[in-house]
């Protein structure tokens, strides 16, 4: 049987966002006892974050831009899209260091639950125990880009190219995959590297870099969604572009 103690639980907000976070905290049940990114150290903030602080935390950024009718590929990325996907980081690795729980889960601040989401999750992560189901991620949110596939379980589906990372959950396989890949030491936004690692990206030099390695399902329908960007703003999207542009990455294999 699952039950609350199994979920480690991280929420990814920033420290000049309290009334993000007092509204998670509002929104969070209270057995869940989850850790903000704001009580850590970490260059995570768009508006304030340079250059130097990446590489003082020994961070190097991927060759984002490239031609593509794609806007978010033709353009460099921003320091926001950096600090968020620093921040998922730091969430992992803290899982690994300091938890064992079978299973962590990942909001962001701008997530929206139900009163029904625990009991919603634990009978979601029940059935796909019973079923003899392995998974390394589950989106529980997402935007579709792709057609998704089918699962064996009523009420999941194996994920097709998706965006948006405001509700997820790894487990212990899935958690090793994601360090594993090295985000950063050639961070792409995290919404772009979690489908990479499940899917063949569009990209070949992001399917390169951080090639399939992990199963994934998604709750269909959702069982998070997010507030509306006229609503909540984008403290990724609102924050400037990085100047420069790293311009080489390591290959597979590589030091």
């Amino acid at each position: 049987m699952v039950d609350h103690t199994d979920i480690r639980t991280y929420v990814v907000n920033l420290r000049r966002r309290a009334d993000r976070r007092k509204r998670m905290e509002r929104l969070l049940p209270e057995q869940l006892g989850a850790l903000f990114t704001s009580d850590r150290d970490g260059p995570f903030d768009g508006l304030s974050l340079t250059r130097e602080d990446i590489a003082r935390r020994g961070h190097r950024l991927f060759p984002w831009r490239i031609a593509s009718d794609n806007p978010w590929w033709s353009r460099p990325l921003k320091f926001g899209e950096v600090g968020c996907s620093l921040a998922h980081l730091a969430c992992w690795e803290d899982a690994e260091t300091a938890g064992a729980e079978p299973y962590v889960l990942v909001l962001e601040d701008d997530a929206v639950i139900g009163e029904d989401f625990l009991s919603r999750l634990v009978e979601g992560l029940e059935r796909l125990e019973t079923a003899e189901i392995p998974f390394d991620l589950l989106y529980l949110g997402r935007v579709h880009l792709r057609p998704d596939t089918p699962s064996s379980v009523a009420r999941f589906v194996v994920p097709g190219y998706s965006h948006c990372t405001y509700g997820y959950l790894l487990t212990r396989s899935g958690l090793k995959h994601v360090l594993d890949a090295r985000l950063g030491d050639a961070v792409v936004p995290v919404d772009e590297f979690l489908p990479a690692l499940y899917t063949d990206h569009e990209r070949l030099d992001v399917r390169a870099r951080f090639p399939r390695r992990v199963n994934a399902l998604a709750f269909e329908p959702p069982l998070v969604t997010q507030l509306p960007k006229d609503v909540a703003g984008s403290d990724t999207e609102e924050s400037p572009f990085v100047d420069k542009e790293a311009s080489t990455w390591s290959a597979p294999g590589g030091s």
